[in-house]
C-alpha cells in the first residue's frame, strides 16, 4: 500500500510539474522560455483603479487583482481569448492569498509581471526615500509571488521620476533595483527580473534609461518598461516616434518592451485601431523591442478600458475585439536561445545636469533595520513616545538649521552621490539620531535634550553584537560631513551623506513623517493622499 501511495503521488508531482508553465528568463536583450524559444510580451494590464497611464492614486486605496478569485474566473478567459500571455498588476496584497489566480493564469499560458509599491507605500518622487519599511513591503511582494512559475518579475517603480524637476528620485528607486535583485538571489529563488516602467518624457527619457541600466549590472534593472502613448489613430512609425525610439534602444543590453501603451485619442477607448499592435510584432519592431502590455482591461472614467464590468458581469467592448484580432494574427520572427550571442553593452551612466541630478557613481544606503535599532539603543537623547507632527517638525527644523553638521548622518544628496548611514531608518529613528548628535554637540547641556519636554535624556544599551556595526556607520557619516563625491561606489551604509538638493543649492533636507512632509526651514502638514504618487 505503501509503494502505490509513493508511486500515486509521484505521478501527481510529474503531472503537476508538466502542467506549470515553463519559467521566463532573460538572455541579453531578449526573454526566453526556459526550453529556448523566445518570448514576446501579448500583455493587458489587469487591475482596477490604477494610478498608470499618468494619473496618481488618490483614496490610497487598492484592489489586489490575483486575490479576487471570482474575477478572476471572470476575467482571465476573456483575456487568454484576445491572446494575451501576460499581465501587469499595479499593487497586490502580500498577505493574501493568489494561488486560485496565478493558476487560473497559467492553465491559460498567461505570465505575470508586478508593481512592488501600492499607493501609500511606494517611492515617493517629491520626498523620495529607500527605507527599511518600503523594502520590507517590496521582500513580501517577492515572497508572495515566487513560488508561481509564471511570474516573470517586478517593476521597482512607475514613472517616479516623470519630469526634469524631480529626477533625483531615480537614485532610490535604483537602490530598490539593487537590493530586491540581490534578496532574490539570496532566497535561492529561481530568476525572476527587476525593472523600471519609465514615461516617455523627452527631457529624461534618453537619461533615465541609460541611468538604470549603467554601471555594476548587480545594482542595474533586467529589463526596462517604456509606458508609451505616442501612436494615436492611424499613424506610422516614423509619425509615431517608434523609429526614434528603435534608434535608441537598438544597443540596448536588456530587454525593453512596452509596459503601458494604447493611446485613446481622438476617438476614446472605443476607437482604438491598435495599429501600433500589428507594428510590434513584426520587424523591425521584434528587432529590439519583447513586445508589449495594453493599457487596459477595465473601462473606467478614463476611457481606457476593453472590458465594461458592470455588477459583476463583464462585456467585451469593440476595441477589444479589433486589439484580439491583431494580436491572434501576431506572428513575430523568433531566435532560439542557444544560437543567440548578445553583443550590446550597459550603458554610460549619464552625467550631472541641471536636467539630471543624479549621479551615477553610488546610490543610497540598503535599508537595514537591525542597524537602525542599534543606533537609537546607543543614543542618550530620543525623542518621546507620542510626540506630534508638529513638535517633530519644529525639532527637525531648528537642529537642521542651526546645526546643519547633527543631520549629515541622514541625509541625501543624489547629485554628488552622498547619502548618511541612517537615511535609510525609519523617521522616528532618523529624528533620535539628529536629537542625540544635537545634544552630544552642545556638550551634553540638559537644555538641549528637551525641546518643550519633547525630547528625554535616557540611558543607552550596550550591546556587543552592535559595535562594529555602529562604528563602520560613525565611520561613513564622519566621511560624509565633508565628502563632495561618492564615498564609496557600492550603495551600501558605508556610502553616506548631505542634502536632498542640488550641489550648490541652499541646505534643504526633506523628511516625512506620518504623513508630514518637514523640511528645515518649513513646516508643510497635509494628509497621507498628498504625498501619494503613481504606483
Amino acid at each position: 500500500m505503501g509503494k502505490v501511495a509513493t508511486v500515486f503521488s509521484a505521478a501527481l508531482l510529474l503531472a503537476s510539474k508538466a502542467a506549470a508553465l515553463d519559467p521566463i528568463v532573460m538572455k541579453g536583450s531578449k526573454f526566453f522560455y526556459e526550453n529556448g524559444t523566445q518570448f514576446y510580451m501579448k500583455g493587458i494590464a489587469y487591475q482596477q483603479d490604477t494610478a498608470a497611464a499618468g494619473g496618481e492614486s488618490k483614496t490610497g486605496e487598492y484592489k489586489d487583482p490575483l486575490a479576487d478569485e471570482a474575477g478572476c474566473t471572470r476575467d482571465v478567459p476573456i483575456m487568454a481569448k484576445a491572446g494575451t500571455n501576460v499581465i501587469r498588476t499595479y499593487a497586490i496584497d502580500p498577505t493574501q492569498n493568489h494561488d486560485a489566480c496565478m493558476k487560473l493564469l497559467s492553465d491559460n499560458g498567461i505570465y505575470v509581471v508586478s508593481d512592488l509599491g501600492e499607493p501609500k507605500l511606494s517611492i515617493n518622487r517629491d520626498n523620495a526615500q529607500w527605507n527599511v519599511e518600503l523594502f520590507q513591503r517590496y521582500q513580501a511582494v517577492v515572497d508572495a509571488l515566487a513560488k508561481y512559475d509564471n511570474t516573470i518579475g517586478f517593476f521597482a517603480g512607475n514613472e517616479v521620476s516623470n519630469n526634469k524637476s524631480n529626477t533625483e528620485a531615480s537614485a532610490f528607486v535604483k537602490a530598490a533595483v539593487r537590493d530586491t535583485k540581490k534578496y532574490i538571489k539570496d532566497k535561492g529563488y529561481r530568476w525572476m527580473g527587476v525593472g523600471y516602467a519609465a514615461n516617455d518624457d523627452a527631457d529624461i527619457r534618453d537619461n533615465s534609461a541609460h541611468y538604470f541600466n549603467c554601471g555594476n549590472q548587480d545594482t542595474a534593472i533586467d529589463f526596462w518598461g517604456y509606458n508609451i502613448y505616442s501612436w494615436c489613430g492611424k499613424n506610422t512609425l516614423a509619425g509615431s516616434g517608434y523609429l526614434t525610439q528603435l534608434d535608441f534602444f537598438k544597443n540596448f543590453s536588456v530587454p525593453v518592451f512596452f509596459a503601458e501603451y494604447g493611446c485613446n485619442i481622438p476617438d476614446g477607448a472605443n476607437g482604438r485601431l491598435f495599429e501600433e499592435t500589428t507594428a510590434l510584432y513584426e520587424t523591425p519592431m521584434t528587432d529590439v523591442f519583447s513586445g508589449g502590455i495594453v493599457y487596459m482591461y477595465f473601462e473606467e472614467a478614463n476611457d481606457y478600458g476593453l472590458v465594461q464590468v458592470t455588477n459583476g458581469k463583464a462585456t467585451t467592448m469593440k476595441n477589444y475585439d479589433v486589439l484580439a484580432s491583431r494580436v491572434l494574427a501576431a506572428t513575430p520572427a523568433a531566435v532560439e536561445m542557444n544560437s543567440y550571442q548578445p553583443t550590446n553593452k550597459p550603458a554610460e551612466c549619464p552625467p550631472v545636469a541641471s536636467t539630471w541630478e543624479v549621479n551615477g557613481d553610488a546610490l543610497p544606503p540598503t535599508p537595514d533595520s537591525s542597524l537602525c535599532d542599534c543606533m537609537v539603543k546607543s543614543l542618550s537623547c530620543t525623542p518621546k513616545s507620542g510626540i506630534t507632527a508638529d513638535a517633530i517638525g519644529d525639532i527637525f527644523g531648528y537642529i537642521c538649521g542651526a546645526d546643519p553638521k547633527s543631520c549629515n548622518g541622514i541625509n541625501t544628496n543624489t547629485t554628488t552621490g552622498v547619502y548618511g548611514a541612517y537615511s535609510m531608518c525609519n523617521d522616528e529613528q532618523k529624528l533620535a539620531f539628529v536629537l542625540d548628535t544635537y545634544y552630544k554637540a552642545q556638550k551634553s547641556a540638559s537644555t538641549a535634550c528637551d525641546f518643550n519636554g519633547q525630547a528625554q535624556v535616557v540611558t543607552p544599551a550596550s550591546d556587543s553584537s552592535c559595535k562594529a556595526a555602529l562604528a563602520s556607520a560613525s565611520a561613513a557619516n564622519s566621511a560624509a560631513a565633508t565628502a563632495t563625491a561618492p564615498v564609496s561606489s557600492t550603495g551600501k551604509p558605508g556610502s553616506s551623506a548631505s542634502g536632498n538638493a542640488a550641489a550648490g543649492s541652499p541646505y534643504q533636507p526633506m523628511f516625512n513623517f506620518a504623513g508630514f512632509a518637514v523640511g528645515a526651514y518649513l513646516v508643510a502638514a497635509g494628509a497621507i493622499g498628498a504625498a501619494m504618487v503613481a504606483l
